[in-house]
């Protein structure tokens, strides 16, 4: 804990550990603060001064507790905590970016209840965080989160590190255009000045951000999930080229966006995009589509399904005597 914080803040923070866990004993209170036992015991006096009942009992199952009914003073939330509690509710209820939305109308009282500085994070994090539903999770520094919605809401330039699911780690200058929550995963949806094309990187991954000095101006007609939902499947390494004879509504549900772009191709459609893990492609994704294929373009991607094929052929291979 820091060593700096006054004695109303160590007393705030005394008043959330025994929220938390009651029958704290004065040396686990002292040792949680970072202070003395005597020290311990005066915030807990500083709590009973203001009024808020905090019994005490004796013996190995004693400790400070708070009476049972007792009406606590308004939550305080640092900035972390606010942000935090932003993004959770944004990646279970994406609706809640709608103030008409009951979720959006709840969170909405939070953030104005906070105190002003807080607040104001909290405030352009949700209104810079454009949101789509979906299943999975991988939860971003809430920092991080701040900074670049911070430069989207600014339109400010930023220099990044990121880290690829490769393990390869390089620093770009972006443009931030938006912050989108797709399938429980927060996405930098920006303009590479290292690549010179448009971008979507995984917020999870991004190490440092700093802002620069330059300014842009975002696409006038952007429309965050709709460009993050196009740009997923471009961009990589490998290209893929996959083939259906089934018409487009009839594949056109079993296609996950970052598989690339589906369009009309004869009486079929033909999938086009590329991939940084061909492997992954094969097994997890085309593998799934119950409609005939065939890999159309790609070497790498049609390697990987070989392997694939290869193998489940040998599931079925008669077993030797």
């Amino acid at each position: 804990m820091p060593s700096d914080l006054s004695p109303t803040a160590r007393a705030l923070r005394t008043l959330e550990i025994l929220q938390a866990r009651p029958g704290t004993t004065a040396d686990q209170l002292a040792e949680r603060l970072g202070v003395t036992e005597r020290a311990a015991r005066r915030y807990v006096g500083i709590l009973r001064e203001a009024g808020i009942q905090v019994e005490s009992a004796r013996g190995p199952h004693g400790g400070y507790r708070l009476r049972r009914g007792t009406r606590l003073p308004p939550i305080v939330f640092t900035q972390a905590e606010a942000l935090g509690l932003v993004m959770a509710v944004l990646d279970g209820q994406p609706a809640a970016t709608d103030a008409g939305d009951p979720v959006g109308a709840a969170l909405g009282k939070v953030i104005q209840a906070l105190p002003e500085n807080v607040g104001r994070q909290a405030a352009v994090l949700r209104e810079h965080a454009a949101a789509a539903p979906d299943r999975d999770s991988a939860h971003p520094d809430p920092a991080t989160t701040s900074a670049l919605v911070a430069a989207v809401a600014a339109r400010r330039r930023v220099s990044i590190t990121y880290r690829s699911e490769t393990g390869n780690e390089w620093t770009a200058e972006v443009d931030p255009w938006a912050v989108v929550v797709r399938h429980g995963r927060w996405y930098l949806l920006c303009h590479s000045h290292r690549a010179d094309a448009i971008r979507t990187y995984r917020v999870d991954r991004v190490g440092a951000v700093g802002q620069t000095p330059h300014e842009f101006e975002p696409p006038d007609d952007l429309d965050p999930v709709a460009a993050l939902e196009e740009n997923l499947g471009t961009g990589w390494a490998f290209p893929t080229r996959v083939v259906f004879d089934a018409p487009l509504t009839e594949v056109a549900p079993w296609i996950r966006p970052p598989m690339g772009r589906l369009e009309p191709l004869g009486d079929g459609c033909v999938l086009v995009g590329s991939t940084n893990n061909p492997a992954m492609y094969a097994q997890e994704w085309l593998a799934t589509v119950p409609l005939a294929f065939r890999v159309d373009g790609g070497d790498e991607l049609r390697a990987a399904v070989a392997a694939v094929a290869t193998r489940f052929a040998a599931a079925l291979a008669p077993k030797e005597v």
